[in-house]
C-alpha cells in the first residue's frame, strides 16, 4: 500500500486548481489534498496550520508572488512544484535551484513526470531549506550565484565561481571543483552548456567545458587543455582559434 502524500494547492485560477485535483484524485488515489489557496496571505496561513509533503505552488497570485509564500514562512519542510505561465527569469532560477516547474496550460504528461521524480527521490533529507534559499537569491539575482544538483546521494549546493572543468560521460557528468570532491549527477553537458552560457565557460570538445578562469595552459603537441587542480580537458582542433580568442577577452574582461 502506498504511503499517503499531503498535498497543497495554491493558485489564483480556479481552473488551474481543479485541473490538479481532477489529475491527482485519477491518478494519484494515496494523494491526500489537506485544502487550497489564491493568494500569498491565505497560503501563508494555510502551510503554517499543516503538514504538507507536496505543494503545487503557483507564481503569479493576486497579492504577490510564490516566492514571497516562499519567503515569510518559518517552516518549509515539503517539496514543491511551481506552476507558471511562462516566465524566463522564474524559469531560469527554476533550472539553477533544481525546482520542478510545470507551464500553462498544463501538459499532464509533464505533472505526472514531475511528480513521479519527486516521489521517487523521497525526501530532501533536510536539504529542503537550503535549496529554497538557494532560489530565493537565484531569483532576485540577474546572474545566479549557486547551482542546486542532485547527485545519487545527496543534494549539493555549488558556488558557479568555482566550478573548474565538467567532463561528459553520456547522459552523466562529472564536475570538478575549487576546493570540493568531484561529483557525478544525472545531467548531460548540454544542459550545463545552456544553464553556464552568461559565465565564462567554453566548450573546448564534445565531452568537455571549462571554466576560463581555471584554465593554467594548452599543450602546443596534443590538444590537451590543463586546469588549476589537475583535470586535463581535450580541445578540439576546429575550435581551437577560438577558445583562444576567448582566453584573451575573458583576460581583457578581468583586467
Amino acid at each position: 500500500m502506498e504511503s499517503e502524500i499531503k498535498v497543497v494547492i495554491i493558485d489564483d485560477e480556479p481552473h488551474g486548481v481543479e485541473s490538479i485535483k481532477i489529475f491527482l484524485n485519477s491518478n494519484y488515489p494515496s494523494f491526500n489534498i489537506l485544502g487550497t489557496a489564491n493568494s500569498v496571505k491565505t497560503a501563508v496561513e494555510l502551510l503554517s496550520q499543516v503538514e504538507a509533503d507536496l505543494v503545487f505552488m503557483d507564481i503569479e497570485l493576486t497579492d504577490g508572488s510564490g516566492f514571497d509564500v516562499l519567503e515569510k514562512l518559518t517552516k518549509r519542510d515539503f517539496d514543491v512544484i511551481f506552476v507558471t505561465a511562462f516566465n524566463q527569469y522564474a524559469i531560469k532560477a527554476f533550472k539553477y535551484s533544481a525546482i520542478d516547474y510545470l507551464l500553462k496550460p498544463f501538459d499532464y504528461n509533464d505533472m505526472d513526470a514531475a511528480i513521479k521524480k519527486i516521489v521517487k527521490r523521497g525526501k530532501a533529507n533536510g536539504k529542503h531549506e537550503e535549496q529554497f534559499n538557494a532560489l530565493l537569491q537565484n531569483s532576485k539575482l540577474d546572474k545566479p550565484e549557486k547551482i542546486v544538483l542532485a547527485t545519487a546521494e545527496s543534494i549539493e549546493f555549488v558556488s558557479i565561481k568555482d566550478i573548474i572543468h565538467i567532463q561528459s560521460d553520456g547522459n552523466y557528468s562529472t564536475l570538478h571543483i575549487k576546493g570540493r570532491d568531484d561529483l557525478l549527477v544525472s545531467k548531460n553537458l548540454g544542459e550545463f552548456e545552456n544553464m553556464l552560457e552568461d559565465f565564462p565557460f567554453f566548450r573546448t570538445h564534445q565531452s568537455h567545458l571549462v571554466n576560463l578562469n581555471f584554465v593554467q595552459k594548452v599543450s602546443r603537441f596534443d590538444g590537451d587543455v590543463i586546469m588549476e587542480g589537475g583535470s586535463v580537458a581535450i580541445l578540439s582542433r576546429r575550435k581551437r582559434n577560438l577558445f583562444l580568442e576567448e582566453m584573451a577577452s575573458n583576460i581583457q574582461r578581468k583586467n
